[in-house]
């Protein structure tokens, strides 16, 4: 079939398999382009098929040589109708791993269940014996919780009060306002359950319980703090409180590791393009902004990039890992330098609908949005029929 993006709101309801192909192959290149490091050797990446997650599970295999076991859930295709682009994603991470010579499977299900849990313990059981990286990348919107079977819904909300203020409609650059009413406890309660620690907790005790831990073992799970603007609507907002408890697990997981000498960390990641952003009032109008001024300044960095330096700079430098005076380790560091916050401030008091393609970055936000799901990727002919039913080989 002929693929083409079929948008629909803050989401495109195609992906392009040979041009998920491609953004993998071009990630794998980046990392080997930056040479080997003295990293893990056995990692399992929670969340692996997209963003922060895949580049973690390439940086692992490609930079380190990792055997690595996926977890994800994804849409497999079906006649006419594609994949979700993390299958094809993953698809692809396992065909470029099998020609390097490298262990790679994936589990495709619900992470937060107890089933896919069990399961993928067998198989580090059955096939690595133990892990010594655990990565815990999830995104959901919903979770279902394993022990009460109740499904908690996540909301992005303001804490306190209504917030307003610009947003931009990333399709037709539109810059308007916006407003988004305060949440209640309930909405504040369901967001932590969905979006804290408690699962990636569950994940390293049931791990641990099975003896799948390695001595010494790293965990690390991703977060976000972001600029002033944002705050109201994120950091300190219903999010803002998924990620402090996040945060908080950090600790209570490296005192249960204890015994076995591991650590874990939360790493304090950069804004970033991805599916959940583009979907948030007032952040893709932050990163156009953003992407103009790092872009200019020669510090600008996607997923892989991120992910890349967060391994050799400072997990894996041969140093003890540097961390803020919250135990975070801040890899967004570039993005929240004072000169470039202060460069984001100035522009967005000026952003406009007729301005925003001059003094911000739109061109490149759509540009990585499509990305995302294939489309836009240069050595791919996107008029050619292409082959939908693509598999992941440790699936099918």
């Amino acid at each position: 079939m002929i693929i083409e993006p079929r948008m629909r709101g803050f989401i495109c309801l195609t992906a392009h398999p040979e041009g998920c192909a491609q953004n993998v192959k071009n990630q794998i290149e980046y990392v080997k382009s930056k040479g080997a490091i003295d990293g893990p050797k056995k990692v399992l990446v929670i969340g692996a098929s997209t963003g922060f997650g895949l580049a973690s599970r390439i940086t692992s295999a490609f930079g380190s040589n990792a055997a690595t076991i996926g977890v994800f859930f994804e849409k497999a295709p079906a006649a006419g109708k594609t994949a979700s682009p993390g299958w094809y994603n993953s698809a692809a991470f396992e065909n470029e791993a099998e020609k390097a010579g490298l262990y790679a499977k994936s589990i495709n299900g619900d992470a937060f269940s107890k089933e896919i849990k069990q399961q993928t313990i067998d198989l580090i059981k059955a096939d690595l014996g133990q892990v010594d990286l655990v990565i815990y990348s999830l995104a959901s919107p919903v979770r279902q919780h394993p022990e009460t079977g109740v499904l908690h819904r996540s909301t992005l909300k303001p804490i306190g009060g209504t917030f307003s203020n610009k947003t931009v409609d990333f399709h037709t650059g539109k810059v308007s306002e916006v407003s988004i009413e305060p949440a209640n406890e309930e909405d504040i309660a369901n967001t932590v359950v969905v979006m804290g620690g408690e699962d990636w907790a569950m994940w390293i005790d049931q791990m641990k319980a099975a003896g799948v831990l390695a001595p010494g073992a790293t965990t690390v799970a991703y977060s976000y703090i972001g600029p002033e603007v944002t705050e109201p609507v994120y950091r300190k907002g219903t999010i803002g409180r998924a990620k402090d408890h996040l945060e908080a697990t950090a600790f209570e997981i490296t005192d249960s590791l204890q015994d076995i000498d591991g650590k874990a960390y939360v790493s304090v990641n950069k804004a970033l393009v991805t599916q959940a952003s583009s979907a948030i009032p007032v952040i893709p109008l932050y990163i156009s902004l953003l992407y103009k001024i790092m872009k200019a300044d020669g510090i600008h960095e996607g997923c892989i990039e991120q992910i890349q330096r967060l391994y050799q700079d400072r997990l894996y430098s041969g140093k003890p890992v540097p961390t803020d005076d919250k135990g975070r380790i801040r890899i967004d560091d570039w993005e929240m330098r004072d000169d470039v916050q202060a460069e984001v401030a100035a522009l967005w008091k000026e952003a406009t609908t007729e301005n925003l393609s001059e003094i911000g970055d739109l061109a490149g936000y759509k540009n990585d949005f499509l990305n995302l799901f294939g489309f836009g990727f240069e050595g791919v002919d996107y008029d050619a029929d292409t082959n939908e039913l693509v598999q992941i080989k440790s699936i099918s």
